[in-house]
């Protein structure tokens, strides 16, 4: 079991480095907390490869009365965020892959879900596997659902200086944000949890894992490849509902009633 002291100091630094990939991390994770927040004052929401849980831990600092399922595999994470979060109501961890069909099974959720959210996470799972995580959430939505992921998307391969565009905006952001030094970066935070000695049990599951999951295709980095998925599972409006740069929250809306 880990200690909320050293949980913290962990997810403070897993904090700083993500901000140095995403310099408006927190004005997005606002953003999508608020659009949340347009619905019921207590959703269920399922937050899909939660890592830590610093998404799920906002959404229930401005919703205390949501029910708040955070899914993900890497048992590291799980672990920091169970000992940092543990204590609050409505959070639960579910340790499952989404590129393993049946996962919503593990959710246990007391209604069909209002909400599913997700931020820098989606982007690793091959298109195929991708599109099955898309159905299969569907699937858990109820009528009306709202889905919204916030995570650096490409425009398509027809847009190459739009694209280029985009990505600019993103790196002059974190240029005057971290005019002084960045902060450490994604290696350099894995390499620093590696080597410590209170997380070696994690992280031997975390590389027997590893080393048994199958990856087979390209990641899925492009806007097109997204909309194209959730509009096959049933989603019928899909659109950008905030931008920096090529960092954007995709929103889809199942429709209201079953067609």
């Amino acid at each position: 079991m880990l200690s909320h002291d050293h949980a913290h100091a962990w997810i403070e630094r897993w904090d700083r480095q993500q901000e140095g990939y995403l310099p408006d991390r927190e004005e997005r994770f606002t953003a999508l907390v608020d659009a949340v927040e347009t619905g019921r004052p207590d959703p269920v929401v399922i937050d899909l490869g939660c890592g830590p849980g610093s998404l799920s831990a906002r959404l229930l600092r401005r919703l205390p009365a949501a029910t708040v399922i955070a899914v993900d595999t890497d048992p590291l994470l799980l672990a920091l965020g169970r000992a940092e979060y543990g204590s609050l109501p409505g959070l639960r961890f579910v340790d499952r892959d989404l590129r393993e069909p049946g996962w919503t099974e593990a959710l246990d959720l007391p209604r069909p879900a209002d909400v599913a959210v997700s931020t820098t996470a989606l982007h690793w799972l091959p298109e195929p596997v991708l599109k099955n995580v898309y159905a299969e959430l569907a699937g858990a939505l109820g009528p009306g659902g709202m889905y919204l992921n916030g995570d650096h998307f490409a425009v398509p391969d027809t847009a190459p200086r739009l694209d280029a565009l985009e990505a600019a905006l993103g790196a002059r952001a974190a240029e005057r944000l971290f005019a002084g030094g960045r902060p450490e970066d994604w290696q350099s935070w894995w390499a620093a949890a590696s080597a410590d000695p209170e997380l070696e049990a994690l992280n031997l599951d975390r590389e027997r894992r590893r080393a048994s999951a199958a990856h087979h295709g390209s990641e899925s980095g492009r806007l097109s490849t997204h909309v194209d998925a959730l509009r096959a599972a049933g989603f019928t409006e899909i659109g950008t509902l905030w931008q920096r740069g090529n960092d954007r929250i995709l929103c889809a809306l199942l429709p209201e009633k079953p067609e």
